[in-house]
């Protein structure tokens, strides 16, 4: 998969009067380099022509397009991924179903799983909750910037900080060792979405100057 900066989750209930579609054209334009479609609510159906809406426009921008849990309507919309937690389907059946050359992503918890989604295959792997978060129902308790860190120590494959991550506590997740961040509330409940992927992306190039 192409590398990326800036992943970008929807969350309908952070935006109440403005449509979806606006909200992620908005970070796609401010600099996501992934959307991810995550609906835990919404009929099959709906889910799908969500799927449709967001593909036909992160293809017009060149930015990938993933969905979460759902393998059908991930192949239905022609996405370019899916995203699996802990409790769906494992990934070594899902790559039979997807094939070798759609994204599979894992959510970890823990450097076990990490190590375990490298070992089976994963493109990529998200790393959290890194702080406390509203953004889930079902949110575990964080795993801190101390497993940022053991990821970004041992594994090879990318991953991306998730969870409760803002413009105000980003410098702890990027200093334990990300250079890919995720971030849902933050990005579209702001009254200016570019301008907040931007001043993501400004710190994250921070550290890459630095490295330098």
């Amino acid at each position: 998969m192409k590398d990326f900066r800036l992943y970008t989750i929807t969350g309908e209930e952070f935006h109440s009067g403005r449509s979806m579609l606006e909200v992620m054209e908005e970070a796609v334009k401010g600099g996501s380099d992934i959307i991810q479609l995550r609906d835990k609510f919404s009929s099959k159906k709906e889910v799908f022509e969500k799927a449709k809406k967001l593909r036909e426009m992160t293809a017009r921008y060149g930015a990938a397009f993933i969905v979460n849990d759902h393998i059908d309507v991930a192949l239905a919309a022609g996405a370019d991924g899916i995203h699996l937690g802990q409790d769906d389907l494992p990934l070594s059946e899902a790559r039979k179903i997807v094939g070798e050359d759609m994204i599979i992503g894992i959510s970890t918890h823990a450097i076990e799983e990490a190590r375990e989604a490298e070992r089976n295959g994963a493109d990529y792997i998200g790393v959290g909750p890194v702080f406390a978060t509203k953004s889930k129902v079902d949110v575990i308790d964080p795993v801190t910037t101390s497993y940022v860190k053991q990821v970004a120590d041992e594994i090879t494959i990318p991953f991306v900080a998730i969870g409760g991550i803002k413009l105000h506590n980003v410098d702890q997740v990027i200093d334990a060792g990300a250079d890919r961040i995720c971030a849902i509330s933050e990005i579209v409940g702001s009254t200016d979405i570019q301008g907040t992927c931007q001043a993501f992306l400004d710190k994250l190039d921070a550290k890459r100057r630095i490295e330098k």
